[in-house]
């Protein structure tokens, strides 16, 4: 009887975290379900917009998520509740506005970033800067206090700009690893992926693109001479994927009409992407795949290629390897627009 009281008690204190119900260790926050797996604790910063939605709710999903953080200013309880009921491992908090910032960055393995404004037609990435730049300066001063070690995957736009912001929140507070620090271009690989598929007749999932550079317009730079499995394209395939691939967003924003951006299809990849990193934690062998970081690739401090990922995060950054001539002039253009964003983000930080 004693024992069945205590189950009944558990449940209620569960469903009721009232005052009158909370027994010791029994709040909604502390109750899990016996048999979760072990894993790794994610925290998802921006959890209930547009792309942290779909993103928190794939996240659960994974099976090597132990515990997940959901952090918003602003409805972030809702989506917490809401997600908390799907029956996978993952035990999932949530932590709303920023005096719960701290609490929600406690211990994380891995934090992902999509926090931040959406793109609206007609605007570029460099409009979202003065808003999403300081958001995630603010994100990433909470990081360097409550997890240091943590690998941290930034979304949020401009990538090009916002993850050279990172670093420098990281540097003045004397936490950078640049090894941790990596900026998510995966939607570019999965639209490369996605779109040389359709031309070729392949399934995409048989198709791997390098996609290098950067995370925005000409900065995003498709390798199709090194596609996987080989194939060669005519000047006129090259330029029609190349231009796809890099207006990929613009093509969504279009489309949506004002309603939103790329959160379904970046929610996706951003999960693809956040496994890798996971896979790497768990010290799995060859996982592989692009991101913007800290580089020695370029003359620039920070480039987008193909990184091994492992316990410590970037464990290897390859070269790019042999370029054609369409390829090397991409090159030019891209570095040249990436200097000035990345100089952009580092003169946020310190002026």
């Amino acid at each position: 009887m004693q024992r069945s009281a205590e189950r009944i008690a558990t449940i209620s204190a569960h469903l009721n975290p009232s005052p009158s119900h909370q027994m010791e260790g029994l709040s909604a926050a502390n109750c899990r379900a016996k048999g979760g797996s072990p894993g790794f604790k994610v925290a998802i910063l921006g959890a209930a917009g547009g792309i942290g939605q779909p993103l928190a709710m794939l996240m659960k999903m994974n099976p090597l998520v132990s515990v997940l953080h959901l952090y918003d200013v602003a409805n972030s309880p809702g989506v917490t509740a809401d997600i908390s009921h799907m029956d996978t491992g993952a035990v999932v908090r949530g932590f709303l506005g920023p005096q719960q910032l701290e609490d929600a960055l406690t211990g994380m393995d891995l934090v992902v970033i999509p926090a931040g404004v959406p793109r609206k037609p007609g605007m570029t990435r460099d409009d979202l800067f003065n808003i999403n730049a300081g958001i995630v300066k603010t994100l990433c001063e909470g990081i360097a206090k409550c997890c240091p070690k943590a690998i941290v995957n930034i979304i949020s736009n401009p990538v090009n700009s916002t993850v050279p912001i990172a670093a420098e929140v990281f540097k003045m507070a004397g936490t950078f690893d640049p090894r941790r620090l990596l900026g998510v271009t995966m939607l570019d690989v999965v639209r490369a992926n996605t779109f040389v598929a359709e031309v070729l007749g392949l399934d995409p999932r048989e198709v791997d693109v390098p996609v290098v550079g950067g995370h925005a317009g000409v900065t995003i730079l498709p390798l199709l001479s090194q596609i996987k499995p080989p194939c060669s394209f005519t000047p006129a395939e090259t330029e029609y994927l190349t231009s796809r691939i890099q207006n990929g967003g613009t093509e969504v924003v279009e489309a949506k009409a004002g309603a939103g951006s790329a959160t379904l299809s970046m929610a996706y990849a951003a999960v693809k992407f956040a496994d890798a990193c996971l896979h790497g934690l768990r010290g799995d062998a060859a996982i592989i795949q692009c991101a913007f970081v800290s580089s020695q690739v370029t003359e620039l401090p920070f480039f987008a290629s193909k990184v091994r990922l492992g316990r410590s995060g970037v464990e290897e950054i390859f070269p790019l390897g042999p370029l054609n001539e369409y390829e090397r002039t991409g090159l030019e253009k891209a570095k040249k627009e990436l200097a000035t964003s990345i100089q952009k983000g580092v003169g946020f930080v310190k002026k």
